[in-house]
């Protein structure tokens, strides 16, 4: 006697996960990709933490503080390996079973992570092409802290990740959660939590203004909260990483509010303000954060000790992040507890 299925025809919980394995031959070559990127980075890590100085050139600053690099490389390597686990779980069976926060929360740190670093490393090559300067030896008098073919294959080692990754989770986030962005953001209900969204997004947008005021000032060439030594070495390459850390923090705060009060023109898709939240507060908290850390270790040189002024715009600007990111995840929340049309 056989055995038929019947396929399910009602709406299906939108945070369960589907029955088909997200593999195909595809995403296999995507992984082996996201993968093999990561080689590079991982061995100059690995290299530097065993004591090796390739890539490092005599007088460089990394050299003064061995024991806090050999700390930072070994984190850095541990950041780089959650990349080879995320492609892994994503093109595997047991990769649907796991359960949402403890994908999502690493995803968002990979892109906040890597985003910037896509977007801002083109926009330097295209500004140096295009007269731009860059830091040698000649220019400031100092010695660069690596050498600049590090930072070619490094950068694009991450660059590589980013897409072969980002492409990866879009296919598999579409497979498993694809309806809690459809429709359009006009259409969305008002739910019982707006409120709770609409105050920390108001929050996330006042707050923002002294990191995006201080961006913008930096990019442009302001020399307020600068250290001595940051004003001296200032070139294309700065003005460029101002300029995208602004943009970002424009993105998340736009993201976060139109998802919270739920305006904007009347064809705008949900994945819009969703995509603009996932990346802006990630790249903002997780770029802020990141540097706010790294400010904690005591520099020598008091030229180039970062100023409480800096120390206070990349906080906040982690804060601003992560407010934006909780904007976001109530707004899933929510939908992810309305019934299917």
């Amino acid at each position: 006697m056989s055995q038929t299925t019947t396929p399910v025809t009602g709406p299906a919980d939108p945070t369960a996960p589907p029955t088909t394995p997200p593999t195909s031959r595809a995403r296999r070559a995507l992984r082996a990709v996201a993968v093999t990127a990561c080689l590079p980075y991982i061995t100059l890590k690995v290299a530097w933490v065993a004591g090796s100085h390739v890539g490092i050139p005599d007088g460089s600053s990394l050299l003064e503080h061995e024991g806090t690099m050999a700390v930072a490389n070994g984190v850095s390597v541990l950041l780089d390996a959650v990349v080879v686990v995320l492609a892994v779980l994503l093109t595997r069976p047991w990769g649907l079973r796991v359960p949402a926060w403890l994908l999502v929360f690493p995803m968002w740190v990979a892109t906040g992570l890597l985003t910037p670093i896509m977007t801002g490393y083109p926009l330097q090559l295209l500004v140096r092409a295009a007269g731009g300067t860059v830091n040698r030896p000649t220019d400031t008098g100092s010695e660069p802290f690596l050498h600049e073919w590090v930072f070619g294959v490094v950068y694009t080692g991450f660059i590589v990740q980013g897409l072969a990754l980002g492409t990866l989770f879009m296919l598999y986030a579409r497979d498993r959660w694809g309806r809690l962005w459809q429709g359009r953001i006009h259409e969305l209900p008002v739910g019982r939590v707006v409120a709770a969204q609409r105050a920390t997004a108001v929050a996330a947008a006042v707050l923002a203004l002294l990191p995006a005021t201080m961006h913008v000032l930096w990019a442009s060439g302001a020399t307020a909260g600068l250290p001595a030594a940051r004003i001296a070495d200032r070139t294309s390459d700065f003005h460029v990483l101002e300029t995208t850390d602004a943009l970002f923090l424009a993105a998340a705060v736009a993201g976060g509010w139109l998802l919270a009060f739920r305006q904007g023109p009347r064809a705008l898709p949900v994945k819009v303000p969703l995509a603009l939240a996932w990346a802006g507060s990630g790249a903002t908290a997780c770029w802020g954060g990141w540097l706010a850390i790294a400010t904690l270790p005591g520099l020598d040189d008091i030229a180039r000790r970062p100023t409480e002024l800096m120390n206070l715009t990349y906080s906040v600007q982690m804060i601003v992040g992560i407010l934006v990111a909780s904007v976001g995840t109530y707004f899933l929340a929510e939908r992810a507890t309305t019934p299917a049309p």
